[in-house]
Order: C-alpha cells, then structure tokens, then sequence
C-alpha cells in the first residue's frame, strides 16, 4: 500500500532542475557579481526568454523595454531573479508522461499553486519582514508534497481510480512530504514550514505575519467561491486574519490593489 510504500522509502522525491541548482548556488555568493549570472543564464536560450519577458511585465510597468540578459538581471536584482528562475523551471516536475487522469490532476495542481504564488505575492506586500518574491516561491511550493504521491500512486489503480480515496490519502501525507523535500533541496526554514504549516487552518501562531500566514491567506482565496471545504468555513474566526490585522474582506481589498502584479505573476509562471 501507499503508506508502507512511505515507510519503505520507496516514494520517488522530485528533483530541482540542474539549471535551478546552478543559479541558486551562484547568487548565494554574496561576492557574485551580475555580469557572472548573467552571463550562466545566457547559455540557456529558454531561460534567457523567460528573464526578458519578466522583466518587460507588468511587474516593472512604466520601464522601458530591455533587450539584453545583463539589463534584466540588473533591473529584476539577484534575489528576485533565484526565485523567479526556480519558479519558472519548477513546471518540468508537474510534466511526467502519466495515465491522462494523473496528468490531468498534476495540471490542477499547478495552475492552483500558480494562483497560490500569485496571491501570496500580492499579500506579502505590506509586511516589510516578508519578500514578495520569497512568498511567490512558497506558494509555488506549498502542495509540493503532493508530486511524488501522484507519481506513485499509478501503481495502485484502487486509489488512483478513485478520487475521493487518492484525495484522503493526499490531504493525510502531502504536508509532511513536502517538508521532506524542500529540506532535501535546502531551502531556508520559513519556507520548509510551509509545506506543512499551510494546512494548521486554525494555527494561531505568536510573532510576526510569517511566509506560513501569508500562503494560508493566499491558499483560501484560491477557493473563494468554489464547493472546496475551506471555502465553507467561517473565515472571519480564523486566527491567521486576526494575526495579519485583516479581516477576509480586506484581504480581498489587499490582493484586488495588488491585481496588476497578480496577474503579471500569475501570467508568468502558468505559461512556464
């Protein structure tokens, strides 16, 4: 079964693209410069593409045009630009050659975690603790658990073929493998809580808004007015509105202000 297949560790973990391996550990030299990074992202034509279409997007609106990799590294900075190049890549893990059912399930799952990205963009906005762009990468993430589920579960059609059964074993173990996977690809430790944090719908935390606050928000506005469970509760009585000085109607009020940038993300990463 599934759950002894986990025990086993017989899941399949997905991997981070080389190219993303590469450009991470490059602009985590604190002595790199951007003519160095531009010049590794311009072996990888696709890449190139993508770098100069983020940075003509309606993420920098009222700039002018640039036409050059160098240009674009400088305009996006280099924090932005590890992030953003981990995003875009990041759609090869959701593209296996599976049954149409599963396929079809890992394109759901990325445009949702797509939107996710977006609004948590949007959302981190006006908490100055928080990145945008570390936000957006955390939304992208948060369901990352999910993937190997997935890619496994082809082998017992009993729960492949049944929605609701693959849905329960998905709701019970993608958040714990997730975390195991944004730890083996070392990223830092407010985005590895993510993975399991996001599903704590009443976790009443102390501190600062943090990346798990923001993706929660994000995650239940992807389901406002849909038949999904979180989209039924009474959002006004979850701890995490009150901790972002929020109510659900302004939250709603924030991403609508930031819905130029939604869009602009969002528009980015599902065409990846």
């Amino acid at each position: 079964m599934m759950f002894e297949d986990i025990a086993n560790n017989k899941l399949e973990f997905p991997t981070l693209p080389e190219v993303a391996l590469r450009v991470r550990k490059l602009i985590e030299n604190p002595n790199v410069t951007t003519i160095q990074v531009a010049r590794a992202l311009s072996t990888d034509a696709s890449l190139t593409a993508r770098l100069l279409q983020i940075a003509n997007s309606a993420m920098f609106a009222g700039l002018p045009q640039l036409d050059t990799v160098k240009a674009a590294v400088n305009r996006i900075g280099l924090a932005l630009v590890r992030n953003m190049i981990t995003c875009v890549v990041m759609k090869a893990l959701y593209q296996p050659k599976m049954s149409p059912a599963i396929t079809k399930r890992m394109q759901i799952l990325w445009r949702h975690s797509a939107k996710v990205a977006a609004f948590s963009h949007g959302l981190a906005k006006p908490f100055p603790q928080l990145r945008s762009d570390e936000a957006m990468l955390a939304g992208l993430v948060h369901d990352i658990g999910t993937l190997p589920i997935l890619t496994r579960v082809e082998k017992f059609p009993e729960i492949a073929n049944d929605p609701e059964r693959l849905q329960t074993v998905i709701d019970q173990l993608h958040g714990n493998i997730g975390r195991l996977i944004l730890e083996a690809w070392r990223f830092p430790d407010e985005l590895v809580t993510v993975a399991d944090g996001h599903e704590e719908i009443r976790r009443a935390s102390s501190g600062e808004v943090d990346y798990v606050d923001i993706i929660t928000v994000a995650n239940l506005h992807t389901y406002l007015g849909s038949d999904h469970r979180l989209a039924k509760l009474d959002w006004s009585v979850l701890p995490v509105f009150e901790k972002l000085n929020l109510t659900p109607e302004e939250s709603i009020n924030v991403l609508r202000d930031a819905k130029t940038e939604i869009a602009a993300v969002y528009g980015i990463l599902s065409k990846a």
